[in-house]
């Protein structure tokens, strides 16, 4: 099913925005026609089947004067936000016969009832209330040319609108339009757009994108989305306001009334900072995989996300009783910058936690599985930890000067709330079926648990087995094969955790340039080394796995030479740290 939006202009001189997204939200083709017949060559691969066409413009409209009953009832709802609508009828030139929007539905073939079922609809919906409820703003956004707006403020409110509209890619019925290339360059123009008139070919393409967004929402949200009027005398179909939700006070020293709202102005900053928190997060990510990779722990994944300007405006918005639950949201919100990390078992989520504490500063740690059990219940499980810069360490000028969320979970665990996230936020639950499926969703969680508690128990077997077990080399390959170093090391190093299954392959390179290419000669060199005083020189704390303790043993016997491997050149730094720690005296205890 496609859903198409279409900022129709009244005439067919000046520019109309379309856009179409496919079934999955994924933005799939934007552009600016002007004609009828250009609108409908462009639209015909997506409306010759299942479809919802959200139209910007006025589709039935039956009254000589004033408003339709469908206007004034949403301006009930919405004009004290500025996004109320103008009246339509039939005095209008433009609406005297049979409106546009209703001739370009027919052209279609499209069934304009708003009640039908019809596998190819169209319905009549209006952008500035849906931007409205959608991201909870408490005015709409002066994006729209009027007298007095200078360029900058379009500008400004324009790109708020496009890094909102971005933001739906993690709202609970996402929308993703950063991967399209058409969508790059509008954003490119409006951030360099010079005069009034390049701001406007971008805005009715944006519009559009809003109006399909608003068509994808009704279809998958019936239950959030209100209908105003109907099918005899007009309509407007857009999202729900939200209850209890309050336009922001005018402030009378700004320009247009734009509101000077505490929220609103936290938004706007917020927006401006995406380009930074990005880049943060992303340097949050590459030092956390390395932090990991040197502790050789073993993990599935590592990934990272900055949080959208809609879902920080969502949250920055919330009251209880009334009452704001942020005062300084863009401070008191601490998950703008958020990485996960996914690991195997259990026991592998403390280690993870261990090793960032080492070269982060801790300033939050919540075990919610923990909380979950003391609770004597089961469900969502993951530790949580708050970390920023100021731990001592010689990474810590590779530490964002930001804080950041780390959620660290298994791959059960992720499982279970990716699952519980998609059904309860995602999905319409009927009223009378919540209790049984929390129920399954609990039993579920306590089986999970269990799972997560063998899945332990059968890397225990298997690291005590793979210390008894005598790998053959392979003749036609100098290396040592990943499987067979991963079999002696588990022996070497019983107390060791498995390491992540390309790090045995990247050592077993390590181990070839240094000329080591046979188990009994990797054998013979780790007998003449002192593991204890390693040991107690590098004070881990945390269960370091197989990997990293031969990479110790390595360049405890190297040195310098093992820093000028090909393999090391990305991570010479961090060794060279290590070996001054080898190096130093270590502190005997008092006698």
């Amino acid at each position: 099913m496609h859903f198409v939006g279409i900022d129709l202009a009244w005439g067919e001189n000046k520019p109309t925005g379309l856009a179409v997204l496919d079934a999955d939200g994924r933005l799939l083709h934007v552009s600016a026609q002007t004609t009828d017949e250009t609108i409908a060559t462009a639209l015909k691969p997506f409306v010759d089947r299942d479809c919802l066409v959200a139209i910007d413009a006025p589709l039935v409209v039956v009254n000589d004067g004033g408003n339709r009953p469908a206007e004034a009832a949403l301006n009930r709802d919405f004009a004290r936000f500025d996004a109320g609508a103008h009246p339509s009828n039939t005095s209008k030139p433009e609406l005297s016969g049979t409106p546009r929007g209703a001739r370009l539905a027919k052209a279609l073939r499209l069934d304009m009832d708003p009640a039908s079922r019809s596998p190819r609809r169209a319905i009549e919906v209006y952008p500035h209330p849906a931007i409205v409820a959608l991201f909870r703003l408490g005015r709409t956004l002066k994006y729209k040319n009027k007298q007095g707006r200078p360029l900058s403020q379009l500008r400004s409110e324009l790109l708020r609108l496009m890094s909102l509209i971005e933001g739906l890619a993690d709202a609970p019925l996402p929308m993703h339009v950063t991967g399209q290339a058409e969508w790059r360059s509008l954003a490119a123009a409006a951030a360099t757009a010079e005069r009034k008139s390049d701001l406007r070919r971008v805005e009715d393409q944006v519009d559009a994108v809003v109006c399909a967004y608003v068509a994808m929402y009704a279809e998958r949200r019936p239950d959030g989305t209100t209908t105003y009027g109907d099918f005899e005398s007009g309509y407007i179909v857009t999202p729900t306001l939200p209850e209890g939700h309050r336009p922001s006070p005018r402030d009378a020293s700004a320009t247009d009334g734009v509101s000077a709202d505490p929220v609103r102005l936290a938004v706007q900053a917020y927006a401006a900072m995406q380009p930074e928190l990005r880049e943060a997060t992303d340097r949050y990510v590459a030092l956390v995989t390395t932090l990991l990779d040197e502790a050789g722990i073993n993990y599935l994944s590592v990934s990272g996300r900055t949080k959208s300007v809609a879902s920080f405006a969502a949250k920055a918005a919330r009251s209880v009783d009334g009452d704001a639950v942020f005062s300084d949201p863009l401070t008191e919100i601490t998950d703008q910058i958020g990485v996960r990390v996914i690991t195997y078992l259990r026991s592998d989520v403390a280690a993870v936690a261990d090793v960032l504490a080492e070269d982060l500063a801790i300033l939050g740690d919540r075990d919610l599985g923990q909380e979950t059990a003391d609770e004597g219940q089961w469900g969502y499980a993951s530790r949580h930890l708050l970390v920023g810069p100021g731990a001592p360490s010689g990474t810590s000028d590779q530490v964002p000067e930001r804080i950041a969320q780390v959620q660290i979970r298994t791959v059960l665990q992720h499982a279970w709330a990716e699952f519980e996230h998609a059904i309860r936020y995602k999905g319409t639950i009927p009223e009378e079926k919540a209790p049984e499926l929390d129920r399954r969703f609990t039993l579920a969680a306590g089986l999970l648990e269990l799972a997560d508690r063998e899945f332990s128990m059968i890397r225990d077997e298997l690291e005590a087995s793979a210390a008894h077990q005598n790998p053959e080399a392979d003749a036609g390959d100098p290396r040592i094969r990943s499987e067979d170093l991963a079999t002696f090391l588990a022996g070497r190093y019983a107390d060791a955790g498995w390491s992540r299954t390309d790090h045995y392959a990247w050592v077993s390179g390590l181990l070839l340039e240094l000329g080591i290419t046979s188990l009994d000669e990797l054998d013979g060199l780790l007998t003449s080394v002192d593991g204890e005083a390693i040991n107690a020189r590098m004070d881990y704390r945390y269960p370091a796995g197989a990997v990293r303790r031969l990479d110790d043993a390595l360049l405890a016997v190297f040195g310098t030479r093992y820093l000028g491997l090909h393999g090391n050149a990305h991570r010479e730094a961090l060794l060279r740290t290590r070996l001054e720690r080898l190096r130093a005296p270590v502190d005997q205890p008092d006698r």
